[in-house]
């Protein structure tokens, strides 16, 4: 018997239900609120649907199988499965952990705004200048590309509480911490998303702004940029194939229904962006009929500026405004919450795997980096540039590369793609066909190859945004560069526990 220790038991959902809430939950996060509605409507509204929901179909589900059969068979987070299905597969679970550590420490700044508009939203402290007030008095943004260090205080303190509220839950485990936390605000989160829409709805002028963003254009469906589009808006929407499906189902029980519960969470996820959409464009058809200009002119349809600048802008111009500010903020805080505890998870798990510390332990180790960095990074006058750049090149390049190097793995290594679909179907009550083995292990990877090649050319050729090339090269290329660096430290350390053989791991 070796003599090193066994690999502690880890643990589990209590049951299917909590399992689906928590991946719905993982699911629904900032993006459906704020991302797809603009992209919708830059693609062809209506038509957009129609490229939206072949790609959840030929894509977003059968990599979102592939991270449940992965999690699940393997029974580990992303570097513990991946070294079982193969010895090179560490180091790209160790890369999965990376992103997923730096996206949450900028994903927690965005959650610290919304919970502090949310609490603005009841004086409508922007007053009549909603911009000034998110750029300049809220952030209090430097308009270099300089890096400061200067502290600005209404972030600061509530992304100080939003880190200790998150790693106190990630703290108390997967059943007492996680699943609690998803039970209750999952649904808290519909209910409120809900009664906004349906107030907005109501508003003068929404059914315009319900005709722009359903409206289709057809001849954009000829567009290859549109497709692209959709597949990628699917591909972020989903949170596949960079660690988080992959380690929530690792802590599901041997017999589970893996792929009845994909399609419900791929399809409650959507349902979900077109409900952001319904009541985002009849708020926006408001503010159209108020100005008296159409949808069309109006800026600001997508991202923080959406949130941020625009809908706050909404929220003076309208009857009820501050409960309609509460509301819709207070959902966006939920939906980042959810999402930033299955980030959380990863790494978490990950640690809890490889160095066989408890749930607690792992959450110190993994809290106290990430709140210094968060704070340090967001927390200043640079704080939005410095998110912006690190976004999109760990989203556009890191997310993207980690899920095709993902696929390409599970067709060539371990199991390969025929054994991870033989476990889906003995464990699931809906079959995954063969088909799914061409799906994942072709179309999948030369569809996210070129949305990775056409992000690299264009980063390398054009830089970014306007931002200094120093600015990119520090939070874009050398996040990514640190990301890797980390993956690699950690692949050579070694294992807390016994690592068990191939074999043994692929039969289980």
């Amino acid at each position: 018997m070796s003599s090193q220790q066994t690999k502690p038991r880890r643990e589990t959902w209590s049951g299917q239900t909590a399992f689906l809430i928590s991946a719905i939950g993982s699911a629904i996060g900032l993006g459906n609120i704020w991302r797809f509605p603009g992209v919708a409507y830059a693609n062809g509204g209506g038509a957009f649907l129609v490229p939206y929901l072949v790609s959840l179909v030929c894509v977003g589900i059968p990599i979102l199988f592939l991270d449940y059969a992965i999690g699940h068979k393997l029974r580990g987070s992303p570097p513990w499965a991946l070294r079982r299905m193969t010895a090179g597969g560490e180091f790209l679970g160790w890369f999965q952990v990376g992103v997923c550590f730096v996206i949450f420490i900028y994903y927690a700044a965005v959650v610290a705004w919304a919970a502090s508009y949310a609490w603005h939203s009841i004086t409508l402290a922007w007053g009549d200048d909603s911009q000034t007030f998110f750029l300049e008095t809220f952030l209090q943004l430097d308009g270099s590309d300089s890096v400061s260090w200067t502290p600005v205080l209404s972030v600061l303190v509530p992304l100080a509480v939003i880190w200790l509220f998150v790693l106190f839950i990630v703290g108390r485990g997967l059943t007492k911490g996680v699943e609690l936390a998803n039970r209750i605000f999952l649904p808290l989160l519909v209910i409120l998303f809900v009664v906004m829409v349906v107030r907005a709805l109501f508003l003068p002028g929404a059914m315009e702004g319900l005709n722009a963003f359903f409206t289709p254009q057809w001849d954009q469906l000829t567009n290859p940029h549109v497709w692209l589009a959709a597949f990628a808006q699917i591909f972020y929407s989903l949170s596949v194939g960079f660690g988080i499906m992959a380690t929530y189902a690792s802590y599901l029980k041997p017999k589970s229904n893996l792929t009845g519960t994909g399609l419900v969470a791929g399809f409650a996820n959507s349902s979900f962006e077109l409900l952001a959409g319904i009541g985002v464009f009849a708020a926006l058809g408001f503010m159209a009929h108020a100005q008296q200009v159409g949808v069309n002119e109006l800026e600001g349809l997508t991202g923080p500026i959406l949130s941020f600048v625009t809908f706050p802008q909404i929220i003076s111009m309208m009857p009820g405004g501050p409960i309609f500010g509460v509301l819709f903020f207070t959902s966006l805080t939920l939906a980042g919450i959810t999402s930033l505890l299955s980030l959380l998870q990863v790494v978490s798990g990950s640690i809890q795997d490889k160095f066989g510390v408890t749930p607690r332990k792992a959450a110190m180790i993994m809290g106290v980096p990430a709140m210094v960095l968060s704070l340090g990074l967001f927390g200043v006058r640079s704080g939005l540039n410095v998110l912006d750049v690190i976004d999109t090149f760990v989203n556009n390049i890191g997310v993207v590369a980690s899920a095709m190097a993902l696929c390409l793995l599970s067709a060539f290594a371990g199991p390969r793609l025929k054994g991870l679909r033989l476990h889906l179907n003995s464990v699931s009550s809906i079959r995954v066909p063969a088909f799914w083995d061409l799906v994942v292990g072709v179309v999948s990877p030369i569809v996210l190859g070129f949305m990775l090649i056409s992000a690299l050319i264009d980063y390398v050729m054009h830089g970014y945004d306007g931002h200094a090339t120093s600015f990119v090269g520090m939070f874009g290329w050398g996040m990514l560069l640190a990301i890797i660096v980390f993956a690699v430290i950690m692949t050579v350390t070694k294992w807390h526990h016994s690592l068990d053989s191939r074999a043994k791991g692929l039969e289980q």
